[in-house]
């Protein structure tokens, strides 16, 4: 037999396994049970780096807090304006499914579309501050490879024009 041929077959067995276990839903991983606010501030980034946090500078003993830093969502205006704004932006996010908002505090989900991977962010106001802090972190893995970022930069870019 040509082992060409067989480790095709082999890598096209192992990418169907892992895409029909993403669809199953056994990639999702488990929701924490200790997401939302506690002392005015979210839960601290990740021990690895699959996480980010705007608050990541407030958790002196986070071993990833130098790369978990990002900055919050900033806004002019009534602070009251600022959540509705937000969950409009959400509404039009693939893969989001808000799981709890409330005036200064919304928890949603991102599942990715193939894969089934799924996502924690969580938004916090600062009423008079004029942000919403944000941490977005990965259920699975000890590497993002900058996707919680770069969704975050997508929903502030998207926020800023909104």
């Amino acid at each position: 037999m040509n082992w060409a041929l067989l480790l095709a077959a082999l890598l096209i067995a192992g990418l169907l396994a892992l895409l029909t276990a993403g669809q199953l839903g056994l990639l999702s991983g488990r929701m924490p049970t200790d997401l939302g606010v506690r002392d005015g501030r979210l839960k601290p980034p990740s021990p690895t780096r699959n996480s980010v946090s705007s608050q990541a500078d407030r958790w002196r003993d986070a071993p990833q807090r130098r790369y978990a830093q990002i900055a919050p969502l900033r806004y002019d205006g009534d602070d009251a304006q600022a959540m509705p704004r937000l969950l409009a932006v959400l509404a039009q996010m693939p893969g989001a499914s808000v799981i709890e908002a409330r005036p200064d505090y919304v928890y949603a989900q991102f599942t990715t579309r193939w894969l089934r991977f799924v996502d924690d962010v969580e938004f916090l106001l600062a009423p008079g501050e004029g942000v919403i802090h944000v941490r977005s972190a990965s259920r699975l893995g000890l590497e993002d490879l900058g996707t919680n970022r770069r969704r975050v930069e997508a929903i502030r870019a998207a926020f800023d024009e909104a």
